[in-house]
C-alpha cells in the first residue's frame, strides 16, 4: 500500500497533481493549510482515498484538527503541528502521538521536511514524518509511506 502525504499546500495544487500521477498512490493525507486543496484534489481523482486535518490557515473549517486511525496494520496519528508548538520542538507532539498509541505521527507547519524513527519506552518505535510544503515559493516535499503485510516498507520525504 502506497500513501503520499502533503502539507501547507497554500492553494498550490500543481505539485499534487503531479505527485499524484506519478506516483499513483492507494491513499493521500493532507495535514492542512489549506485543507480546501485537499477536497479538489479528492474531487479530481474520484478513486483516491484522500484524509485532512486542519492547519492554522484553514480558518473556520469544520475539518478536524486531528485524526488518528489504524491502516495497513499501522495506527496513525495526522494533524498540522500548530496547536503543538511544533516550531519549537516535537515532545509536546511526540506525547500526544504516543497517548494515541501511534505507531506514524504526521505533522506539518514547518514547512520543512523532516523523518526520524524515534526508539521510545515499550520498545516500540514511533515514525515521525513532516512531509514539509508543497506549496508554492517553497523547496516543495512530500511524504511518502510503504506498507507491506502490517510493516512500514519504506518511509521517508521526497522532493517534487
Amino acid at each position: 500500500m502506497k500513501i503520499i502525504v502533503f502539507s501547507d499546500s497554500h492553494r498550490e495544487l500543481d505539485g499534487m497533481r503531479q505527485v499524484i500521477r506519478r506516483e499513483k498512490p492507494d491513499y493521500v493525507f493532507h495535514l492542512g493549510d489549506h485543507d480546501s486543496d485537499a477536497e479538489i484534489i479528492s474531487r479530481e481523482f474520484p478513486t483516491l482515498p484522500v484524509a485532512m486535518v486542519r492547519g492554522n490557515c484553514d480558518g473556520w473549517s469544520e475539518t478536524p484538527k486531528t485524526l488518528c486511525f489504524t491502516l495497513g496494520g499501522k495506527r496513525f496519528f495526522l494533524c498540522h503541528g500548530h496547536t503543538y508548538g511544533v516550531k519549537s520542538g516535537y515532545l509536546r507532539i511526540i506525547y500526544a502521538a504516543r497517548e494515541q498509541n501511534a505507531d506514524v505521527l504526521l505533522f506539518g507547519h514547518t514547512h520543512e521536511a523532516y523523518y526520524e524513527r524515534a526508539e521510545l519506552p515499550g520498545d516500540r518505535a514511533l515514525h515521525i514524518l513532516n512531509p514539509g510544503s508543497c506549496g508554492y515559493g517553497y523547496r516543495p516535499s512530500y511524504g511518502r509511506i510503504l506498507l507491506d503485510a502490517g510493516k512500514i516498507r519504506e518511509i521517508g520525504c521526497h522532493t517534487i
